[in-house]
Parts: C-alpha cells; sequence; structure tokens
C-alpha cells in the first residue's frame, strides 16, 4: 500500500532563494534571470507530459520554487550561506561588506542590515549559493539541480 502511495505523490520542488534589493541593478538582473528559467520549466513541464523532447535545453525540466526576499538573513541563514560559498578568498566580505570572518559578519549584519550585499541566491536543499550577479554560476546552480524523472 505504501508503495502505491509514493507514485501518486508529487516531488516537492527544491527551493531558490534570491535575496533581492530592488534598487541594485544586478539584483533586478539576476531576478529576471531566475524568472526567466523558472517559468520556462514550469512551461515545458506539462508539455513534457505528453511528448518526449529529450534534445531540448536542459534546464527546461528543472522546475523549482523562486522565494525573493528583500528582507536580510537571519543569523543562521547567513551562518549557512558562508558555509555553503566558503569564507576564503574575502568572500566574508563581498557578502557582509568590510565583514572578516562569520563572527564579524554576524555582528555586522545585527548592526546593520543593509550590510548584507546584495543579490544572493542560494539553493537551500543542494547546499550551493551564488553572490552577485553571475549568471553563468547562476545557471551552472539551476543546471546542477535534480531533474524531473518520468516514472511509469
Amino acid at each position: 500500500m505504501q508503495h502505491e502511495l509514493n507514485h501518486t505523490q508529487h516531488k516537492s520542488l527544491d527551493v531558490i532563494t534570491l535575496f533581492h534589493k530592488a534598487s541594485s541593478p544586478a539584483s533586478i538582473r539576476a531576478q529576471t534571470l531566475l524568472k526567466q528559467v523558472s517559468a520556462h520549466a514550469s512551461e515545458s513541464a506539462t508539455e513534457d507530459q505528453a511528448t518526449d523532447h529529450t534534445a531540448q535545453n536542459k534546464f527546461e525540466r528543472t522546475e523549482f520554487e523562486l522565494n525573493v526576499t528583500e528582507d536580510p538573513p537571519t543569523s543562521d541563514q547567513l551562518r549557512t550561506i558562508l558555509e555553503y560559498v566558503g569564507t576564503g578568498m574575502g568572500r566574508v566580505g563581498q557578502i557582509v561588506k568590510g565583514a572578516t570572518g562569520e563572527s564579524d559578519a554576524l555582528t555586522k549584519l545585527k548592526e546593520d542590515p543593509d550590510s548584507f550585499q546584495r543579490p544572493v541566491i542560494v539553493d537551500w536543499n543542494n547546499g550551493r549559493a551564488v553572490f552577485g550577479y553571475k549568471e553563468s554560476e547562476i545557471m551552472k546552480m539551476i543546471g546542477q539541480l535534480p531533474k524531473e524523472t518520468d516514472s511509469v
């Protein structure tokens, strides 16, 4: 009986969060790109139920739930983001302006929420994050999301 139920349940979509700032051109570009990819994936998912488009764009079947927020991350979210991107090569200071390490970043974020530099795109389900508008890195992250598979 449990086996039968699994065939009727749908896989929940991976959640991609965009920490967004409406006044930032880079953030607006990131939001536009993510919305386009998400919409394209949703449209093709219904087409794929009826026809086979194996040669089509590899991103078509990569559906995800896009969560856009202008709020800064919580302390736990910031720790997770820093874990995903790593703390070397000045990355912490690129995510939280002027921060020199994780504890400094947490303090600066608490003192000034605007010190968090946007855009930051986070794939919570698969442990990845991209900061700034880097189209190729964003597309790579989306391309690495688990694909929906047809099961008969």
